[in-house]
């Protein structure tokens, strides 16, 4: 009789961990930061049909990376239940944490009980009507929710990325500020990004009861210093 096949379950989260980590970082890093007058979303991405960043709710943001299907998936399940919930109770009552916390238990319960962990890692953004009310999501592959000050980075070489938007990331700055340090930060000393290859978006006080807004190219290029 043959014994049956046992792997320790530390080894089988290790696995899964790994897997999803490999997957994410062959894909291209995005950025977001707060500035001024609301969170700019910032990703490498050459496609010009495939949206990395986009609209969730009146004043609520959505970004993923890693595998395009599944993270995309999650961001139509989010717009279904924000409208939901607004159409239910009150658009007041849909907020980025609550959405934030679903999307956490959904990537826990599939990284623990699926045979395949999702390889993605996404960001909840929620502009406030002040700076002080500005909220940073991250959640990871594993559903691990990370509450983020400030700026956050997703994706591939996050932490040579993180350590660049540190430095360049100004509190409090102008727009052309945070698009620059997201740039720098992207790109890193030895390359630059083409204008056609960056995906930006904004979500700002200004812009009345819907927030989201794109960056598209001719608006851009103003905005980036030339290195």
């Amino acid at each position: 009789m043959t014994m049956p096949f046992y792997v320790a379950p530390e080894q089988m989260m290790k696995d899964r961990a790994d897997y999803a980590r490999k997957g994410i970082a062959r894909g291209r890093a995005l950025v977001a930061c707060t500035f001024d007058s609301g969170i700019l979303l910032c990703a490498e991405n050459p496609s010009r049909m495939l949206r990395k960043v986009s609209e969730i709710y009146d004043r609520i943001g959505f970004a993923g990376v890693g595998k395009y299907n599944e993270f995309d998936q999650l961001r139509i399940a989010g717009i279904r239940h924000a409208d939901l919930k607004g159409f239910s109770f009150s658009r007041e009552d849909v907020d980025a944490r609550s959405l934030a916390n679903q999307y956490a238990q959904i990537l826990g319960q599939v990284f623990t009980h699926e045979m395949k962990p999702m390889e993605v890692e996404i960001l909840v953004a929620e502009v406030g009507h002040d700076p002080a009310g500005d909220q940073l999501f991250h959640i990871l592959y594993d559903g691990t929710l990370i509450d983020e000050t400030g700026w956050a980075v997703l994706g591939g070489e996050a932490e040579a990325i993180g350590e660049r938007m540190g430095s360049a990331w100004v509190e409090g700055g102008t727009l052309a500020q945070a698009v620059n340090a997201a740039v720098t930060a992207l790109a890193g000393p030895e390359r630059t990004i083409p204008v056609t290859e960056l995906e930006v978006a904004v979500l700002a006080r200004g812009n009345g009861r819907r927030t989201f807004q794109r960056i598209e190219d001719d608006e851009l290029t103003p905005l980036i210093e030339p290195s």
